[in-house]
This record gives C-alpha cells, sequence and structure tokens, in this order.
C-alpha cells in the first residue's frame, strides 16, 4: 500500500542524511503529516505549505542580514506587518532554530484546529517542540525583548491575521461565497446522466458514503465544487499584466495565465470533435488497464521521457498522445548523462505500469495532496548524497538549513500560485469531467453514423473495438434485449467486478457506456471540482522547472529518481502490480510529463485539461524564481545589485529623484515592480550623453522594489534591485 512507500522514502532519507535533519525540514515534515491527516483540499494545502515555508523563510532572513523578508516588515496588498528588526543575546543559531520553531508551531496549531487527524497532528508537533526543550505556553509576541519565541510567535500572529483577509475566505472554512453549478448532481448509485443540461459546464456528483482523496468520510454526500473564486487569493509572483477579470452572476472571476476556452462539444462530427476525441480517448485508454493483456513495455528513461515540446492546434494534440496504445511521443533517453551509462530497459506489463501511475499520482489515502507531493519528492532529493546543495548549481555548498529554507520557499510559492491560477481557471470556465461527459454523450447516443437509429449530434463517437453499440446476441443486451441499440465501451469494468480490493481485480472487458466509472475509489470516482486546467499538470510542471533551477539540472541526482513498488502490496483500487517494479524518472519533467499522462489513464482528464495546465506551470515557476532570487539571490540590501548585467542607479535612494545609467541606450521604457510584482510607474526614457535617465521615485512608498529598462513592448534589458527608504 502507500503507507509502504511512504515508509520506504523515509528510511531512504533516514539512510542517506547521516548528518541529521534542519530545523526548517523537521518542521516541513509535520506541516506534510498534517495534510496528510487533514481533509483533501489542495487549494488550502498549497497555501499552508507557503505560509509555513515563507514564515521559515522570514525567520532565516531576520538573522542573514544579506536576504529581504517576504512578510516582516512588509505591506502584502493592503496589510501591513510592522517590524523594528531583532536582536537577541543567544547564539544565533540556537536563536534561529527556536523563532522558527515557534512560528509554524503556531500557524499549524490555528490551521489545523478542526482537521480530522487534529489528535495526531498536535501530538506530533507538541511532541517536537518538548523535544527541542521549548515552552509551548509561551505566547508572547513581545519580540522586543531578545525572545526568540515572541519573534516566532509574533510572525506567526501576522500571517495567521493576514490569512483572514487574503481573499481565501479562511474564516468561513474556505466556503464558496457566489459560485452554484449550473447542473444537477449525477447520482453515482444509478445508470447514465439523464439530468445533464450543459454537457460543457460542471456537474457535482452524488455519492453515497462520499470519502475524500485523504481517506476522511465526509458528511455531505454530494461536496461543493473546492475553491472556484480561489483566483481572487493574494497571490505570491503572479503578475496584474497576466490577469483577466470575468464576471458571473455577480461575482469577478479572477484568471491568471488564461488559456481560453476548452474544447466544447459540437453538433455530430464524430471523432473529429475535439471534445468527442477527448473525452472518448479517455475510455480507450482505460482499455490499457489489464496486466494479463500480455501487452509489455519498457517503463525506463531509455525509453520514456524527454518530451521537449506541447500540442497547440487539435492535430497536433492528436499527433501527441498515442490514442489506443498510451503515452506521448516521448523519446527516452540512451545515456545518463550523469553517469555516462546507458539507461537500462524495464519491461513491465503496460496494465501494471498504468494502474501504478493512476494511484502513484492520484495522491490518494495517506497522502499529501499534489503541492505536498512535490514537496516530499523535493525532501527525497534534498536527501540524496549525490545532490550538492549549490543555489542554481553555482557557488559555494549552502548548509542544510539555507538549501532547505530557500527551496522550500520557492516551492512554496510556486504551489501557491499554481493553485491560484488553476483554480481561477477551473472556476470561470467550470468545465466538465471525463464521468459527466461520457456517460452524457453515450446516453444521448452515437455520433459517427447519422444512418442508424440511435444517432444524435451529441452522442459518442464509434470506435471499432473500442466503442460499438450492442446488438442482438450481444451479452450485454439484457435479459429482456432492454440495452439493445446502447452504447458499450472496451474499457476498465469498474467496482462491479471488485469485491475485496485486496484480492481482486476488475479487469478489461465491454460494458455498457452508462455504467463507466474512472479508476478510482468507487467512495470517491472525481474530485469535487472542475476539470480544467488539470492541477497536477499545473503543479507537477510548475514543481519540475523549480526542481531544475533550483539545483541548476534537469535531471534528478545521479541521472535517475527511483521508487520501488513491490507487487500486490501497492495498488488501493484493487489488487496488484502483478509484478515488482520501479519508477523511474531521468529528470524533474519526465516525472511531471508522467503525472499529466496518470490522470487520463486514471480516468479524471482528458488532454484538453493536461496541456494549458502544463503551460501555466511553467509560466508560474518562471515568476516564482525570479521573484524568490529577488528577495535571497545575496544581494537584496545592494542598491547597486545587478540581475541583468549592465546598469547602475544612483545615488543611494532617496525620495526624489534617481538617476539610471545603462550600458546602452536602447530602452525606450523605465517601469518599477513592487515585490509582487505590479507596476507602479512607467515612464519614458531620456536618455543623455552618458546613457542616464532620470526616475522620479518621490510618489512611491518606502520599501523594495526593481527598476526594468525595456526596449519595444517586452524586451527586458536591465533589471535592478531598489531599496527606498
Amino acid at each position: 500500500m502507500k503507507k509502504l512507500l511512504l515508509v520506504c522514502l523515509l528510511f531512504c532519507a533516514a539512510i542517506w542524511n547521516t548528518n541529521g535533519q534542519s530545523i526548517a525540514r523537521e518542521w516541513n515534515e509535520e506541516v506534510l503529516n498534517a495534510i496528510r491527516n487533514d481533509f483533501a483540499r489542495p487549494t488550502v494545502h498549497a497555501r499552508n505549505l507557503w505560509h509555513t515555508s515563507a514564515a521559515m523563510y522570514d525567520v532565516w532572513a531576520v538573522f542573514n542580514p544579506e536576504a529581504d523578508t517576504y512578510f516582516l516588515g512588509k505591506s502584502l496588498g493592503d496589510f501591513s506587518i510592522p517590524f523594528d528588526g531583532f536582536t537577541t543575546d543567544l547564539p544565533t543559531e540556537e536563536a534561529l532554530e527556536e523563532a522558527l520553531s515557534f512560528a509554524v508551531f503556531r500557524i499549524m496549531l490555528n490551521r489545523f484546529s478542526s482537521s480530522p487527524g487534529q489528535d495526531n497532528i498536535f501530538t506530533r508537533i507538541f511532541a517536537l517542540m518538548e523535544e527541542r526543550g521549548y515552552d509551548p505556553a509561551n505566547g508572547s509576541t513581545e519580540y522586543q525583548s531578545g525572545d526568540p519565541a515572541a519573534l516566532g510567535n509574533y510572525l506567526a500572529q501576522q500571517i495567521i491575521e493576514f490569512g483572514l483577509q487574503d481573499g481565501s475566505n479562511e474564516a468561513e472554512d474556505y466556503a464558496n461565497r457566489f459560485y452554484q453549478p449550473v447542473n444537477s448532481p449525477l447520482d453515482t448509485d444509478g445508470s447514465g446522466n439523464p439530468d445533464m443540461e450543459f454537457p460543457n459546464r460542471w456537474q457535482p456528483l452524488f455519492i453515497e458514503g462520499f470519502i475524500d482523496q485523504s481517506g476522511n468520510e465526509i458528511p455531505e454526500s454530494t461536496p461543493e465544487f473546492l475553491s472556484p473564486e480561489w483566483g481572487q487569493v493574494y497571490p505570491f509572483a503572479l503578475k496584474e499584466e497576466d490577469r483577466t477579470i470575468y464576471n458571473r452572476d455577480g461575482f469577478d472571476y479572477w484568471v491568471f495565465h488564461d488559456p481560453g476556452n476548452p474544447s466544447f462539444i459540437q453538433e455530430g462530427l464524430g471523432l473529429e470533435d475535439p471534445y468527442k476525441w477527448g473525452f472518448t480517448m479517455v475510455s480507450v485508454w482505460q482499455s490499457h488497464l489489464d496486466p494479463t493483456d500480455e501487452v509489455m513495455i519498457d517503463i525506463s528513461p531509455a525509453s520514456i521521457g524527454n518530451q521537449n515540446s506541447f500540442p497547440e492546434t487539435f492535430e497536433e494534440y492528436k499527433s501527441f498522445y498515442n490514442y489506443f496504445d498510451g503515452g506521448d511521443p516521448s523519446a527516452g533517453r540512451d545515456i545518463n548523462p550523469i553517469t555516462g551509462a546507458p539507461y537500462e530497459p524495464q519491461m513491465v506489463p503496460r496494465g501494471d505500469y498504468a494502474r501504478v501511475l493512476a494511484e502513484f499520482w492520484a495522491d490518494g489515502p495517506d497522502s499529501e495532496t499534489p503541492p505536498g507531493h512535490w514537496f516530499t519528492i523535493l525532501n527525497y532529493v534534498n536527501d540524496n548524497p549525490l545532490l550538492e546543495k549549490r543555489f542554481k548549481g553555482e557557488g559555494e555548498i549552502l548548509s542544510d538549513l539555507e538549501w532547505d529554507v530557500k527551496s522550500y520557499f520557492l516551492l512554496g510559492g510556486a504551489m501557491h500560485d499554481c493553485a491560484i491560477s488553476a483554480w481561477g481557471v477551473k472556476g470561470w470556465y467550470d468545465y466538465t469531467r471525463p464521468m459527466s461527459a461520457i456517460r452524457y454523450m453515450a446516453d444521448k447516443g452515437q455520433s459517427s453514423d447519422p444512418g442508424l437509429s440511435n444517432y444524435h449530434p451529441d452522442g459518442i463517437p464509434l470506435i471499432e473495438g473500442y466503442v460499438e453499440i450492442v446488438e442482438a446476441g450481444d451479452p450485454l443486451q439484457g435479459a429482456s434485449g432492454q440495452h439493445l441499440g446502447k452504447v458499450k465501451l472496451y474499457t476498465w469494468r469498474g467496482h462491479e467486478y471488485i469485491i475485496d480490493p485486496e484480492f481482486d481485480t476488475a479487469g478489461v472487458g465491454w460494458i455498457l457506456a452508462e455504467e463507466w466509472y474512472p479508476y478510482q475509489r468507487i467512495s470517491f470516482i472525481t474530485p469535487p471540482f472542475a476539470g480544467y486546467v488539470s492541477g497536477h499538470s499545473t503543479y507537477s510542471r510548475a514543481a519540475a522547472e523549480i526542481l531544475t533551477a533550483m539545483t541548476g539540472s534537469e535531471y534528478f541526482p545521479g541521472g535517475m529518481g527511483v521508487f520501488d513498488i513491490p507487487a500486490n502490496a501497492f495498488l488501493e483500487f484493487e489488487i496488484g502490480p502483478t509484478v515488482d517494479m520501479q519508477l523511474q524518472w531521468a529528470t524533474y519533467r519526465d516525472a511531471s510529463d508522467q503525472t499529466s499522462l496518470s490522470r487520463i489513464w486514471g480516468g479524471i482528464h482528458p488532454p484538453v485539461d493536461d496541456i494549458p495546465g502544463r503551460r501555466i506551470g511553467i509560466a508560474v515557476a518562471e515568476d516564482a524564481f525570479a521573484l524568490g532570487e529577488i528577495y535571497f539571490g545575496g544581494t537584496a540590501n545592494d542598491p547597486d545589485a545587478t540581475f541583468v548585467e549592465g546598469a547602475f542607479i544612483y545615488p543611494n535612494p532617496v525620495n526624489e529623484v534617481l538617476t539610471v545609467q545603462a550600458l546602452t541606450a536602447e530602452a525606450n521604457t523605465v517601469e518599477v515592480y513592487d515585490m509582487q510584482g505590479r507596476r507602479v510607474l512607467q515612464v519614458p526614457t531620456s536618455f543623455d550623453d552618458n546613457n542616464r535617465t532620470p526616475l522620479n521615485v518621490a510618489e512611491l512608498s518606502d520599501g523594495v522594489y526593481f527598476v526594468v529598462l525595456v526596449r519595444g513592448e517586452d524586451e527586458t534589458l536591465m533589471v535592478k534591485r531598489l531599496i527606498k527608504q
């Protein structure tokens, strides 16, 4: 089971990390444990990971004057956090660890006070405080006294108060304020989808005995859409110019990195309708979930991975995804560039591989949701003795604490912005899921042959061997022929064929399309929010980009990341896999791409949800890393810090006019951005003979900014750090 995998990961970490773990790592593990014991809310937990990571970073920055704090002494939107600096008579390391511990401890007490696993969570964090010799009863926030605990408490208090006004609606347990579904719920205990009126829009599911993705029983049998209004949550590095605002029913939906409309259903066209093509492919790929079909594939980096381009047009989508055999056109790699040795093939049944992917990346019971899953992978990488902890792969080796604090800050900010971006898209486009779409189309009939009696423009396309019509003599026709003329699918047969998942396998075969289920637990079936865009694709690609940039290499340490999957001891939906196997990835991007494909095999997403999510993840990661580097790039308090070569700002920042000097006078405008990436000034350049141009900053409040020289519409020539005080 997945618990065994978690134990394995922790065991490996214990073997690798012979020097012990940093205090940041210890607390990050507690946050991940809390998420595993809380309700499955990926948006909420991306925010929890971000706020705890930023708290750890801020404490570290207080004791490292070359860095700049994120919360302390800053204004975030309309919320300001006063800070007068901190001095103490205690040794720096001792004071830092105590302040960091109290900060995360207080945030966790607040954020997980209503968790179903509160006893487990609180027992562990109180034990950690006791182990460290800290007094949890010390609630002082008078950090001016030099008490590190008070500094941690003060920071936590400010973050908690900030969180009550950041747009998440935490005060009302993150409840939706405006969103209402347009479709009636689909009763998953019944057949078909008779009540769906709007096939392009999300549909709630009625699930008797609903158990969320973390294994918690939920009183509501029809779970609400999770976080459709999350686009308005205060971000880390998302920019105003990347935001589109839409209005529906009196509410403004904020959409960052707007991908545009998904594929809406079209009349007729069969497989030439992108909507029908994509959702039907989900059913076709579920025909791969049979480990006894004798199809063997190589799942090593020699054959899988190294995918470097994404489709844009429908024709390119059709070439990108292998419709009938599964997978993408990735070519793999012959040689491990780190070791110089070839990647060894690993042949396994395709049905085992597809099922393992669907469950490994699904983040089911005992999991930490997608953003937390990537923190687990980050910790796995950080513990590898082959990793040299050099920022961007350059410079001196960082201490475990500095590496952990910075990597958590970057990954946390990116995961938080992914939640805002992906769920902003989900809330506005409100797109349907395969569970609803496949049953809806099949209820209507088929859209391939107008000459047949069951033709309907919204029907599912016929595909020989995969989507056919029940004819006389078919075992599915029913005792009285009541199913004649209906659509049948050759696909995973579903939960009816699983009595005990410890022993049974549903297998693949012909079923009535009205009985189709995703490859998920019967008590869960599909995440309770819209499909477009895929959160897994967004989170995973962003995380892959962050790990690539942070380590300075796209490759896992040693050229391969490995997770052991034991035979008949991993799958939870049914017994399996039938053989021992390893998930192997050469690069972080390979792992991310595998995540995306897993959601199709798992029956959760069609291709149209996938690729836009990957693109958003890349954009989010680029902005998050660039902004994070500004905070702790080693030159945070240097007014002449140059992040792109070629400029000076002088004299030192004052309240009136600065002079910006560039190596060339090719820029058209000079722009100033705040630390959240919002442009606060934009003026045309007026270069003199020495390539100097004035910049009036009199109207800017005290704070940290960066100055950008721009040529044309979007070509950046220079970025400079500016501290106005």
